[in-house]
């Protein structure tokens, strides 16, 4: 049998919000989609969220809570869930990667989905 955490895909869609940005005071705000996918035969919940985020000056930031956007969801078989999210950083691009912390609701065991990295990039950036 496929491990969960091999079972379990993440999509995410980021994008620049000029409409929230100010790079004269080096504001950078980019908003992300994530979507979860749960191709398992059984339910999961997500529990817990890590981030590593890298700005182009090379400063990181680790982020570390409880579910997403205030919720613990839990996502049955061949089912997905999607929220967006933002990250405001302070230069005009930068990488983000990560994981979650699930939970095997069959066995009552966590396991970790890891979240491949992705480029946060304003207009006109080549880094």
């Amino acid at each position: 049998m496929e491990a969960l955490s091999e079972a379990v895909h993440v999509d995410v869609v980021p994008q620049y919000r000029a409409d929230e940005s100010s790079p004269a005071e080096q504001r950078y705000v980019f908003s992300y989609t994530i979507t979860v996918h749960n191709h398992s035969s059984q339910s999961i919940q997500l529990l817990a969220r890590y981030w590593r985020i890298t700005q182009g000056s090379g400063q990181v930031r680790e982020v570390r809570g409880k579910g997403v956007v205030g919720k613990q969801p839990m996502i049955a078989p061949g089912q997905t869930f999607r929220y967006t999210s933002r990250a405001v950083m302070e230069a005009p691009v930068g990488v983000m990667e990560g994981a979650y912390t699930c939970l095997d609701t069959a066995a009552s065991r966590p396991f970790e989905v890891p979240i491949a990295p992705f480029r946060l990039a304003g207009p006109n950036q080549v880094h």
